[in-house]
């Protein structure tokens, strides 16, 4: 088993405002991904749109989600080992918008309207159209500030549209390549 260690802080250290924090990293473009599970309890399928999407590992294959913590995808996955990753294509603005709005409509209704299958691995839903798909069993669970860390085991890995183009999230809006 392997343990955290958080970095000891003096408790005078400075830090960054969320304001300065949130303005700095609106610098760094990511790609927007959505990330679905299919909750076993009550048989709803769950999604969320994510920019912290990333790989870890070649060998084994492993990626991490961050989940806000105490949101409807914590809670869910807390009880779900399996999830998906869909990573989104420039023409699924829409889409990333939708699962990413606060007191938005049930995902029931979200889910009804996107194209989409289930993963075989999952069971959790993949989205037509998405540059790649990604179905993952968690192995981890990390703690980090109002987050939690998931690092997920890859189980597959798909490429459906290998010339397609990524959406991306730079300086608080939707942007494409080029």
């Amino acid at each position: 088993m392997r343990y955290v260690y958080p970095s000891p802080q003096p408790e005078a250290a400075p830090r960054a405002t969320p304001d300065e924090f949130r303005a700095a990293l609106s610098q760094l473009a990511a790609g927007v991904s959505l990330v679905t599970v299919h909750d076993e309890e009550d048989g709803e399928d769950v999604g969320m749109t994510a920019t912290s999407f990333l790989s870890v590992s070649l060998d084994p294959p492993l990626v991490l989600i961050s989940v806000r913590e105490d949101s409807r995808m914590d809670e869910v996955l807390s009880r779900n080992d399996t999830w998906a990753v869909s990573v989104l294509a420039e023409g699924q603005k829409t889409l990333g918008s939708r699962f990413a709005m606060k007191g938005r409509l049930s995902d029931r209704l979200l889910f009804a309207e996107t194209p989409h299958r289930r993963g075989a691995h999952t069971g959790a839903p993949l989205v037509e159209g998405a540059l790649a798909t990604v179905e993952c069993r968690t192995e981890q669970r990390i703690p980090a500030g109002d987050h939690l860390l998931l690092v997920g085991r890859v189980l597959e890995a798909t490429v459906p549209a290998p010339g397609g183009r990524p959406l991306l999230y730079f300086r608080g809006g939707y942007r494409t390549l080029g």
